[in-house]
C-alpha cells in the first residue's frame, strides 16, 4: 500500500505543475486577449503584434506541462513500466513540482497584466511593441526559475 501510495503522490506533484501552470497562462492569455481584441478593433492592422504580446503568458502552461512530463517519465509512467516508489520518495517529486507550478501560476497571471499595458502601449505607437515585449519577458524569469528548480529536484530524486 504504501509503495502505491508513493506513485500517487508523485503523480499528484505531475498533476500540479501541470494544471497550476495551465491556469496561470490561461488567465494571463485571457486578460492579454482581452487588451488585445479592443486594440484590432479599432486598429486590425495591427494583429501580428498584437498576437505576440498575447502568447508571451502561454509559455507558463509549456513550463508546467514539461515538468509534469519529467516526473512521469522519471518515475516510469511514461516511456516505460512504473517504479515502486515509497512514500518518501514520492513526497519528494510531489515537492519537486511545486516551482514550476507556483511559479507559473503567479508569472503568468503577471505576465497576462504587463502584456495588456503594453498593449495599450502598442495601440497608441505601434513602434513600442518591442518594449512592451521586452517589459513582458521580464516577468518570464521567474517561471523559467521555477522550471529549473523543479527541473534540479527531479533529476536529483534517486529511484530504484
Amino acid at each position: 500500500m504504501e509503495i502505491e501510495s508513493g506513485v500517487a503522490l508523485a503523480v499528484a506533484g505531475a498533476a500540479m505543475a501541470a494544471v497550476l501552470g495551465g491556469i496561470g497562462s490561461s488567465f494571463g492569455v485571457g486578460l492579454a486577449g482581452q487588451a488585445g481584441t479592443g486594440v484590432i478593433s479599432e486598429k486590425p492592422e495591427l494583429f501580428g503584434k498584437i498576437l505576440l504580446l498575447q502568447a508571451l503568458p502561454g509559455t507558463q502552461g509549456i513550463y508546467g506541462f514539461l515538468g509534469a512530463l519529467l516526473i512521469l517519465i522519471k518515475i516510469g509512467l511514461i516511456g516505460g513500466a512504473p517504479i515502486e516508489i515509497d512514500m518518501s520518495t514520492g513526497w519528494q517529486f510531489f515537492g519537486a513540482g511545486i516551482p514550476v507550478g507556483l511559479a507559473g501560476l503567479v508569472s503568468g497571471i503577471y505576465q497576462g497584466k504587463v502584456s495588456a499595458a503594453g498593449l495599450n502601449s502598442v495601440a497608441k505607437d505601434p513602434a513600442n511593441t518591442g518594449k512592451a515585449v521586452i517589459m513582458a519577458a521580464m516577468v518570464e524569469t521567474y517561471a523559467v526559475l521555477g522550471l529549473l528548480v523543479s527541473v534540479l529536484l527531479i533529476f536529483g530524486i534517486k529511484v530504484a
